[in-house]
């Protein structure tokens, strides 16, 4: 630490010019002279009380600066820590409702539907498990409430071809070159046949 240039030791008591009288009971302030010694012996003590104030003010400011930075540094790990807290929570959201997804895959025509009603921070422990079988047992539950959710006991639908359908399921038809087509449409169009 940087020593302190000494001071001059002042007393702490204020003066008060009516509390100021000299040994002999007479007031300081009625005798020029006297006066003039308590002023001068005033002075000294403002001027020494300037002085350490402003050895001190520079001590003060950097005390205040480092509060502030460490008032602004645990702010800033406040602000982390719930943004670590909240990205935590958003992944294990995710990791829940994949899981749901996944058992639900089976048994539900559309497996988000299922993610969707069912809570995803129902099925998390403290350490961060995740309860699949309160998940399994849930899911089979809302089928039972739900069971137009279900997917389709046989596979899907296949298009049957219907050979009816189209211009060369007619039968009556011989095929023809594109350009051949086009000169009839446009034939047709223009009021002329080929």
């Amino acid at each position: 630490m940087p020593e302190e240039p000494e001071t001059e030791q002042v007393d702490q008591q204020p003066h008060e010019p009516e509390a100021a009288q000299e040994a002999d009971g007479k007031d300081p302030w009625s005798d020029p002279a006297a006066a003039r010694k308590e002023i001068e012996k005033l002075r000294r003590e403002a001027a020494g009380h300037r002085t350490k104030v402003r050895e001190l003010e520079p001590l003060a400011a950097k005390a205040k600066e480092l509060e502030d930075a460490q008032k602004t540094e645990a702010e800033r790990l406040a602000e982390q820590l719930a943004a670590e807290r909240e990205r935590a929570t958003s992944a294990t959201r995710t990791a829940v409702t994949a899981k749901v997804e996944a058992l639900a895959a089976n048994t539900f025509a559309d497996p988000t539907d299922a993610a969707g009603a069912l809570n995803p921070t129902d099925y998390v422990d403290d350490s961060g498990a995740i309860d699949t079988d309160r998940i399994k047992a849930d899911l089979a539950d809302l089928l039972q409430r739900k069971p137009h959710w279900a997917k389709a006991l046989e596979g899907p639908r296949r298009p049957a071809p219907d050979r009816t359908q189209g211009s060369s399921g007619n039968g009556n038809r011989t095929p023809m070159k594109p350009e051949d087509e086009f000169a009839n449409w446009l034939g047709n169009a223009l009021g002329q046949t080929r």
